[in-house]
């Protein structure tokens, strides 16, 4: 997925933990295989080129899919599949399969685990006892430096995703025109529970521009935010402040 992923695992036993990460990197490497869309033996690119239909893919290759509809279908079309004319489903696969990773690993029976894929992250449990994980938000403007700390605490589960100009340059696509999205932001934090979600919402967000963008995510359940312009203004959602610390 053109990234590396970092796994912080509390607790556990030990074996049972190995053999859980061992499974943990594994699907992330599956994960690469089936749906990478610069592999052209993967399944995403054959399924691109008519060679197989859905059904003859792996059973993760629908699940996708269907969240894939499901984000576009919330997002109103600013996030999508297709942004660029093909099926591309590259803009949900990695905080999909962070999550999933993350999941796997908690089976094992740990305390707590960060799955950090690219810079976003999925959180689970707990560091250890009255300590809860916090996770620094790079800001975007001033190298080195943070725009804000979240903190997971009184939350068995959350995530932290950022969209932004200032890793990668203009990689985000408005879906209404398959060019570079061009709006007044530099980046986009979303917390939310799921990594699958946050990942897609901070990429639909950003495309939206920060007054539709920062509307559409105060309408949505369980999930804060914050966006910085190109100005040097933050605005976030009405309750993010209770997730800093």
């Amino acid at each position: 997925m053109g990234t590396v992923f970092s796994f912080d695992v509390r607790g556990g036993e030990p074996e049972a933990v190995r053999a859980a990460l061992r499974a943990a990197v594994a699907s992330l490497h599956r994960a690469d295989d089936v749906f990478s869309t610069y592999r052209e033996d993967s399944q995403v690119s054959r399924l691109v080129r008519g060679e197989l239909g859905v059904e003859e893919c792996d059973p993760e290759v629908a699940e996708v899919l269907e969240l894939g509809a499901e984000a576009e279908r919330v997002s109103g079309g600013w996030f999508s599949l297709r942004y660029d004319g093909p099926l591309d489903p590259t803009g949900i696969v990695k905080g999909w399969a962070a999550e999933r990773a993350a999941r796997i690993v908690a089976g094992a029976g740990v305390s707590g685990v960060s799955v950090n894929g690219g810079g976003d992250v999925q959180l689970l449990g707990v560091p250890g006892p009255e300590r809860p994980w916090r996770v620094g938000v790079s800001d975007p403007l001033r190298p080195g430096g943070l725009a804000a700390v979240v903190s997971a605490a009184g939350a068995d589960e959350l995530a932290v995703a950022t969209s932004g100009t200032a890793e990668r340059g203009a990689h985000i696509v408005d879906p209404r025109t398959g060019r570079s999205a061009v709006t007044d932001l530099v980046a986009v934090t979303v917390v939310a529970p799921e990594l699958t979600w946050a990942d897609c919402w901070a990429t639909a967000a950003f495309a939206m521009g920060s007054r539709e963008g920062l509307a559409w995510l105060e309408s949505l359940p369980d999930v804060e935010a914050l966006l910085v312009t190109a100005g040097d203004e933050v605005r976030c959602t009405g309750g993010l402040a209770r997730r800093l610390g």
